[in-house]
């Protein structure tokens, strides 16, 4: 039993839907009024980075993977539960009755709390495309293979009058326009 009280543990809280950078703070300030800061050490609200194309411009947007959820990592203690439930914008802890269950080491290796960039790919492996960013910017070439894992791809461009691959991330690269169409 003392191992956890001094052993900090990943807990999942349920917060109102759009409230969770609201609890982020609150949680913070909370702790810090009640002289416990050294209690909490990490709050996390899943994220993923969406790369969105609109009106022909790339924008990376941030999105919650999770949305309504937000993961904790303290030190807890039965004295604290109404203090973290009584947050505002908490609804409660996740686990059997609203009581915190904390997450097990492979939940939270599986979770990855930590930001993630998804690209969303319009283009195919043999397709033409342009180089939007990086070292290569403005280059044009030949998709050779794609890795949606990794979100990088290979691609072939010429070089000093040679073809030469080069391996880049998806959000550098964009699909070319058919030859013919007109948006001007």
């Amino acid at each position: 039993m003392e191992d956890n009280q001094i052993t900090p543990k990943w807990y999942v809280l349920h917060t109102y839907s759009g409230y969770e950078n609201m609890v982020k703070e609150n949680l913070s300030l909370v702790f810090k009024k009640n002289d416990m800061e050294d209690r909490l050490l990490e709050t996390v609200i899943p994220m993923e980075d969406v790369v969105e194309e609109k009106n022909g411009k790339k924008k990376v947007v941030s999105r919650r993977l999770m949305p309504t959820y937000v993961f904790v990592k303290m030190i807890y203690d039965n004295s604290m539960w109404h203090m973290v439930t009584n947050t505002r914008g908490v609804t409660g802890f996740v686990g059997p009755q609203g009581r915190p269950l904390p997450l097990t080491d492979d939940e939270v290796k599986r979770l990855h709390l930590e930001t993630r960039t998804v690209v969303e790919v319009d283009f195919a492996e043999g397709e033409t495309v342009k180089i939007t960013d990086g070292a290569f910017n403005g280059f044009i070439g030949t998709v050779d293979s794609i890795d949606l894992a990794n979100q990088k791809c290979k691609v072939t461009v010429s070089m000093f009058g040679r073809l030469t691959p080069v391996e880049l991330e998806l959000y550098q690269v964009e699909k070319m326009e058919e030859y013919g169409s007109s948006d001007n």
